[in-house]
């Protein structure tokens, strides 16, 4: 195991991802801090033995012990914790995100970090309709790919410590990609099905719709029911990625409702018969 379980693990931003971290980690023995903002939800953590201790004050001692980081935090706040507070880590920590975009913040950081602290970024490609470390699973991983993504300013010991980080929380694959590499192919596998999702459940306000519906409706559409919150602010910090992506959409769409005026029947098998062995290789192993 490269992660020691010595090492003190805290937790920035305690909700479903950070709780789900702490769940599945803790199980190793890792004594786990957390840092957050609701009492309510470190009261739950405390209560479920999710975490050792926790605070909703920025507490110089629980940060300046822990030896690794994890920030589950909206993109703007993390960068703007490492602007006022990265002072108070220790020297040697290495610090790592859940972020779901990575071009926009990884640099950013990077530049502004003391040179005694390393950021190593990460994306654990997984969730829940649900939000608060009251919904949070060791579970949620099983199945799931997370993806780290290294600079030239990484260390092989971080970079190896992050991996050993996503097989230890239990992700299926874990692999590598560029921040550039990372935002576009997210732009496509996650902004993208969100963005149709969510235009697919407005562009019909049509009543009493969901009392006729069938399961086909209701799983492409799971993931509409939607925290704007937080992917307004991903749409954007992934703007360029994202709109290449939804164009390619709209040419492929066009496309196919060009077929279906032209009543080309051929054209739309074809085109289905491509879909479906696409979608075979998605089936999770």
């Amino acid at each position: 195991m490269i992660v020691d379980v010595s090492k003190k693990i805290l937790i920035v931003g305690l909700g479903l991802l950070g709780g789900s971290y702490a769940r599945a980690l803790k199980r190793f023995g890792f004594y786990i801090s957390a840092i957050t903002k609701e009492q309510s939800s470190i009261d739950y953590a405390l209560n479920e033995e999710i975490i050792d201790e926790g605070s909703t004050e920025l507490d110089k001692r629980i940060i300046g012990d822990a030896d690794v980081v994890i920030f589950a935090l909206y993109p703007h706040v993390f960068v703007e914790w490492i602007e006022q507070n990265q002072g108070l880590l220790k020297s040697g920590a290495i610090i790592t995100d859940v972020t779901g975009v990575k071009k926009s913040i990884v640099y950013k950081i990077q530049e502004m970090l003391r040179d005694d602290v390393e950021f190593i970024a990460a994306h654990p490609m997984a969730g829940r309709e649900v939000a608060g470390v009251e919904n949070s699973t060791d579970k949620m991983f099983s199945g799931a790919n997370y993806i780290v993504t290294p600079t030239d300013k990484n260390t092989p010991e971080a970079i190896s410590t992050c991996l050993e980080l996503g097989r230890l929380l239990g992700f299926s694959n874990v692999t590598t990609l560029s921040p550039e590499e990372h935002d576009e192919m997210i732009g496509f596998l996650s902004q993208l099905t969100h963005c149709i999702a969510i235009t697919l459940m407005t562009c019909n306000d049509k009543e009493n719709m969901e009392k006729f519906t069938g399961d086909s409706f209701r799983d492409l559409t799971r993931i509409a029911r939607i925290n704007d919150l937080m992917w307004s602010e991903l749409f954007v910090a992934n703007k360029d990625a994202l709109l290449t992506q939804m164009d390619m959409f709209m040419d492929k769409f066009k496309e196919l409702k060009s077929m279906l005026q032209a009543e080309d029947i051929e054209g739309m098998r074809k085109i289905m018969r491509h879909s479906t062995q696409r979608r075979a290789l998605f089936d999770k192993k």
